[in-house]
């Protein structure tokens, strides 16, 4: 199990923004991070509509974090990307367990997904951007 390459490359653009603390255009973005141009603006629109990043259009126009670095924790841009995060389908609001009733009454793994999911959770909110930039 593992992230999507789009959430892989939001953390990286978010941690560039977050290095550079200045604003910068989505090319230079693209460059830094080494994610295609094409992405990166996609992965950009997703970062601006959450509210993670801001977008100035212009001549000095570009990106920069709509919040400071040690407010914008890992948790955040994996949110953003792939929605909350759950380790199991089966611990979602919406999910209807097709176990026979018997069997399910009460499922032994949903506790048990329920506390990983809450343990990563944790993990991520943990990381601020912050505490990986270079002093």
């Amino acid at each position: 199990m593992h992230i999507t390459l789009e959430t892989d490359y939001a953390v990286r653009i978010v941690y560039c923004l977050a290095c550079q603390q200045v604003r910068m255009d989505a090319k230079a973005i693209s460059e830094a991070t080494g994610v295609t141009l094409r992405f990166s603006l996609k992965i950009l629109r997703k970062l601006v509509a959450s509210g993670l990043v801001r977008s100035y259009k212009g001549t000095h126009g570009g990106y920069e974090l709509a919040r400071s670095a040690e407010e914008m924790t890992l948790y955040d841009v994996l949110e953003t990307v792939e929605g909350p995060y759950a380790f199991s389908r089966c611990i979602a609001p919406d999910f209807e367990c097709t176990r026979k009733s018997s069997d399910c009454i009460p499922c032994k793994f949903q506790k048990i997904y329920c506390d990983i999911s809450k343990t990563v959770q944790a993990q991520l909110r943990a990381v601020h951007f912050s505490d990986l930039i270079d002093k």
